[in-house]
């Protein structure tokens, strides 16, 4: 299982997002790749761009993490914010920047405390989990009116 996060505006976005559309599965978690890494990774394979219509779609950002790593956000005091933002009372991006911020500071300074929570199953690890808030974190500070979304 797993958590998806999502991010909307509430009026839609009138200009593309930066990336390349392009998404795959790796190391339990859906990564955007750039054209050339598909294309190096896929020779003669033409992918599925995903692309919003500017106009109509509200969303700005989605990501999704395995459910495996929940106790590691739970060590770095940033499970709520990521997993239940409803039970701090956050609903806007701006809500959750500090909890993103001090978990990803806290999983920065000791990675040998948290590689600990890596789950058995090698089904997500340390480095997901600091990619995925670092990812989220950045999404939160370029759209802070953004609503949050957590969907398990």
């Amino acid at each position: 299982m797993s958590l998806d996060v999502y991010l909307y505006l509430d009026a839609p976005p009138t200009a593309p997002a930066e990336g390349s559309g392009i998404y795959v599965r790796r190391n339990a978690e859906v990564v955007e790749i750039t054209r050339a890494e598909w294309d190096s990774r896929f020779p003669g394979q033409e992918p599925f761009v995903l692309a919003a219509e500017y106009g109509v779609d509200c969303t700005v950002y989605t990501a999704n993490i395995t459910h495996n790593l929940a106790p590691m956000a739970v060590a770095a005091n940033c499970y709520e914010a990521i997993w239940r933002p409803e039970e701090i009372r956050a609903t806007r991006a701006k809500d959750i920047i500090r909890y993103l911020k001090q978990g990803l500071e806290l999983l920065r300074s000791d990675p040998e405390r948290f590689k600990v929570y890596n789950p058995k199953n090698k089904w997500g690890d340390y480095d997901g989990l600091v990619r995925f808030i670092a990812a989220y974190l950045d999404a939160c500070e370029r759209y802070p009116e953004a609503t949050i979304r957590a969907s398990a």
